[in-house]
């Protein structure tokens, strides 16, 4: 019976590195930079809740683009739930 490994390794090596999809250390420190100055969630701001952001949401998605990448007036201070939600809405 063929060990299933290579097969996986293979299906893991088909997806960029987080650093090859732009999310690499730079981007860590800019959101990290950008969340401490915009500490709440936006969304749930505008629900009257108060929580705090954990994750940089880029408004328009990106797709590769890497200007509208780093374009912060395309960021929002969302935290995980809201920004689950958003992605799953496909917005």
């Amino acid at each position: 019976m063929p060990s299933r490994a290579p097969r996986l390794a293979a299906k893991k090596s088909k997806r960029p590195s987080a650093a090859k999809r732009l999310y690499g250390r730079r981007w860590r420190k800019a959101a990290k930079a950008f969340l401490d100055s915009n500490p709440l969630c936006r969304q749930c701001l505008s629900d009257d809740r108060t929580t705090a952001a954990t994750v940089v949401d880029h408004i328009t998605p990106h797709r590769g683009d890497l200007v509208l990448f780093w374009d912060v007036a395309n960021w929002q201070p969302l935290c995980k739930p809201c920004h689950d939600r958003k992605t799953q809405s496909g917005q």
